[in-house]
């Protein structure tokens, strides 16, 4: 029996899983890797969107309620692979959740005068007793946070957009390609989330060309959406731009009122993000288990409508000392990017095993190469999948070894 979401719902959700609280500091931290350079590394990450996008969208389609990438990877080159995607999810969310409590932090110091440190961690401890206690994000005020920020984002840019100056994209490229190259690296965060297209598709009313049209119109909003945030933040603030540019140019398109008014959003947005992705990796983490990825302690608590405590308190244990260690910010963000630039290379990788010959199958093998040229962007926070993948397979190998044992 097919959904009942339509295009617009669809285009929302997809919206959410792409955008999100990262985008509250992105273009500085590209900024400072190319200068003003850095909206042709915004342009090349929306180029390479598109090819992965609508492979994600042919893959639901054809596999409606895929179960996700790492399952997606299973189907097409084994459980040790999936295994290996799934741990790179798994383990990017506490660097990533770090990251992003750490931007909703830094929001709240400038806005509100709180400890940047202090707020990250108040709004992290909330997420994880939300998650504790078994409450979710609802579909609904998901969607109305991804809306407001939505709405931030437009209001920074038309109401900051009169004030640009050419004069602020000279010297252009400061740092050469290098510097692109970089700024690309650290934007893979805004430029993940794709894969949602084929879990969603069987939500949708019309199953075959819901999820390509769901795609379609998300491209054509992220597109607008971050190419206006690129090129006004850089007319408008330059390239040694502050820390929370949204913030500079609503104050500067708004007037001071708006910077208590950031300060809260930032909360909702990365309080709503953290909620979210703490949620579903916490059940990451028991099908993990389950399927030997992970110790089979952490299983308990996986199935529909149980918390999984365990793995909810191992993603606890391993935030912490990122907590405590990573304030770097850039670092934390690249370092996550590598993780899902991988899960999503390993996606659309299987896509071209998946669908048939045709179209489809020639779209995902244009989404596997620029993939991999995302990767390549990445530079040496690849060690970071690399070790993760490294875990993964000695984890299976202990299971099974121990599984064997047993048998015995």
């Amino acid at each position: 029996m097919s959904g009942r979401m339509g295009t617009a719902q669809g285009a929302a959700l997809l919206v959410g899983a792409v955008l999100g609280p990262g985008m509250l500091v992105l273009p500085h931290l590209a900024a400072d890797a190319a200068g003003p350079a850095s909206v042709l590394a915004w342009a090349g990450m929306l180029a390479l969107s598109v090819p992965v996008a609508l492979t994600f969208a042919a893959l639901g389609a054809r596999y409606p309620g895929g179960g996700g990438v790492a399952a997606v990877v299973g189907l097409a080159f084994g459980r040790h692979a999936a295994a290996v995607a799934g741990w790179w999810f798994f383990g990017a969310v506490p660097i990533g959740t770090v990251a992003g409590v750490l931007v909703g932090g830094a929001y709240v110091e400038a806005s509100l005068g709180v400890d940047a440190t202090l707020a990250a961690c108040l709004i992290l401890a909330a997420a994880f007793a939300a998650n504790t206690a078994g409450l979710r994000t609802s579909g609904r005020l998901q969607i109305g946070l991804v809306a407001l920020l939505v709405a931030l984002l437009a209001t920074a840019v038309l109401t900051a957009a009169p004030h640009a100056d050419a004069v602020r994209f000279t010297p252009f490229a400061p740092y050469g390609a290098a510097g692109v190259a970089g700024a690309a690296g650290v934007l893979m965060f805004a430029f993940v989330g794709w894969e949602a297209a084929s879990h969603l598709s069987g939500e949708f009313a019309d199953r075959r060309r819901g999820p390509l049209r769901a795609t379609v119109v998300t491209l054509v909003v992220i597109g607008l959406l971050y190419a206006g945030v690129s090129v006004t933040s850089v007319g408008v603030l330059g390239a040694d731009m502050p820390d929370v540019p949204l913030t500079a140019l609503l104050e500067i398109g708004v007037g001071p009122v708006a910077r208590p008014v950031t300060g809260v959003v930032a909360v909702l947005l990365t309080f709503g993000a953290v909620n979210t992705y703490l949620a579903g990796a916490g059940r990451l983490g028991a099908a993990l288990a389950r399927d030997r990825a992970l110790p089979g302690w952490f299983a308990k608590g996986g199935a529909p409508g149980e918390t999984p405590y365990r793995s909810l308190g191992l993603l606890a244990v391993l935030s912490v000392p990122v907590l405590v260690a990573g304030q770097d910010l850039d670092l934390l963000m690249r370092a996550t990017s590598a993780c899902l630039a991988a899960v999503t290379t390993a996606g659309v990788a299987a896509a071209t095993r998946m669908l048939p010959a045709g179209r489809h199958r020639v779209t995902a093998v244009v989404g596997t190469v620029m993939s991999l040229v995302g990767l390549a962007f990445c530079g040496g926070y690849l060690a970071v999948p690399a070790a993760l993948a490294v875990v993964a397979l000695l984890v299976l190998k202990a299971n099974a070894r121990r599984s064997y044992k047993i048998g015995l």
